[in-house]
């Protein structure tokens, strides 16, 4: 998903509301229990961001010297993270974890353990219980299934990387058409997964039920997948997409000439980008993608997340008008040590170091240049651009009304754009539209979007 940027977290900081960091910045926290004999075992809490909660789990270790944790964060699909430090002493858990510029510290009571996680210069609640935390997620399917289930492993020539996914095959002769399952921004696993949904397991059982093949895969540097997704960009999981196609058309279950790519929020972007060169691409299918350039969805975004908020009018045209100012710099072809030291000056002591070298990183810069509608007017097979009226991250207006230029202006005539009422940028069926509400949400993805999926597939390739 396009990610919550951190403009907002000031503006509500220097006003004095209570909302907590992004996700983009803190999604990986630390934490975990104590009391000689207590303290072993799991536990688990939640991590409250204002926008949005996270979920850690914490597995703790007595040892001959100590205690050994290590930390589950399973709406990130990040599992068996290890703790650098864990002290207990006089009913005090202290934790570290340096290379995530976090620490904790908790007090035992009751069979609870309460503290505060920081991180970045920022300080946070977070209570543990023992046990693991139970959610409902009744669109997740669960085996048998009938169906073929593999896991599969294919190679990147061009990065020298291997990508580990799950390729689901109906169980019919012949040969069969096939989607590829394309995340959208952050480290994500083949599942998608997100504040304990897995909206690709979810839509890949639903397509291949129905009589659809379909490839997800881990982003690079993530789960079973290779290389190091901390200095990727955009363009680099173009090259993994391209090389997910490369692996299908040569498996003898698929019909080579009837290979789709779906793909969410930035992985529609990814979607189009492949599609603009590989004319082979049989269609694609955006689900909440950009069609602005990604400096103007970031102001977008947190302007439709500062309005859902209730903040301030004043509020929120200051903290947009030092957006743009930040973002006018890092979009310069300027040496980067002038550009980290305007961003410095612009952010007027109100933004930590951490978060500015977040700025300054690849990705973001990269992301802020980046205009889908260069890559948009090049494709010519047939699009789906699917959108939630209530999407807070992509604003639907804007970005459809974008996607539909660039298609008019290459001319094509198979581009289908759709708004979907009461639907955010999950495609969750909701009230609000804003972030906090994700995890909430039993449902993981509306029926409604998995039909019209379907629907637009089966016109492409049956």
């Amino acid at each position: 998903m396009i990610l919550v940027d951190f403009f907002i977290i000031n503006a509500i900081k220097k006003y004095e509301k209570k909302i907590g960091l992004s996700v983009i910045f803190l999604f990986l926290s630390a934490f975990f229990n104590l009391h000689a004999q207590e303290i072993s075992g799991t536990w688990n809490g939640k991590l409250d961001l204002g926008t949005m909660s996270l979920r850690l789990v914490f597995h703790i270790n007595k040892t001959a010297d100590g205690y050994r944790t290590t930390m589950d964060s399973p709406d990130q699909g990040v599992k068996d993270f290890a703790v650098d430090v864990t002290k207990f002493e006089n009913n005090l858990l202290h934790l570290s974890m340096p290379a995530l510029g976090a620490s904790y510290e908790g007090t035992f009571e009751n069979d609870t353990i309460k503290g505060i996680l920081k991180q970045m210069g920022q300080s946070f609640p977070l209570n543990l219980i023992k046990g693991e935390e139970k959610i409902n997620r009744p669109q997740e399917p669960k085996s048998p299934f009938p169906y073929i289930n593999k896991d599969v492993m294919f190679e990147n020539p061009v990065a020298k990387i291997t990508l580990a996914g799950t390729l689901t095959l109906p169980e019919k002769d012949g040969k069969v058409p096939a989607v590829i399952l394309i995340s959208g921004s952050g480290a994500q696993n083949r599942n998608e997964e997100l504040l304990g949904h897995k909206p690709f397991l979810v839509l890949a059982d639903f397509l291949t039920r129905n009589g659809i093949a379909v490839l997800r895969y881990d982003d690079r540097g993530t789960a079973s997948s290779t290389g190091n997704f901390a200095v990727a960009t955009t363009a680099d999981f173009v090259v993994d997409a391209q090389a997910a196609f490369d692996y299908l058309r040569n498996r003898k279950e698929i019909d080579p000439e009837k290979i789709g790519l779906i793909g969410h929020s930035e992985g529609a972007n990814v979607a189009t980008m492949v599609a603009s060169e590989n004319g082979e691409v049989n269609f694609i299918v955006m689900m909440a993608g950009a069609g602005v350039r990604g400096d103007s969805l970031l102001i977008l975004q947190n302007e439709a997340l500062m309005r859902g908020l209730g903040m301030d009018e004043t509020v929120i045209k200051s903290t947009l008008k030092q957006m743009r100012e930040i973002y006018d710099v890092l979009i310069q072809n300027i040496d980067e040590q002038e550009k980290e030291r305007k961003v410095e000056s612009l952010s007027k002591g109100e933004i930590s170091r951490q978060l500015i070298e977040v700025m300054l990183s690849p990705w973001y810069q990269y992301f802020l240049k980046f205009n889908p509608e260069t890559y948009l007017e090049k494709v010519k097979c047939p699009v789906l651009a699917l959108n939630g009226l209530k999407d807070v991250q992509v604003p639907p207006d804007e970005n459809l009304s974008a996607i539909k230029k660039a298609g008019i202006k290459g001319k094509n005539n198979k581009l289908k754009i759709k708004k979907l009422n009461d639907l955010n940028h999950l495609f969750q069926e909701c009230k609000t539209g804003l972030p906090i509400e994700y995890e909430e949400i039993e449902q993981t993805i509306s029926p409604t979007v998995l039909n019209e999926i379907l629907n637009f597939i089966k016109e492409q390739v049956f």
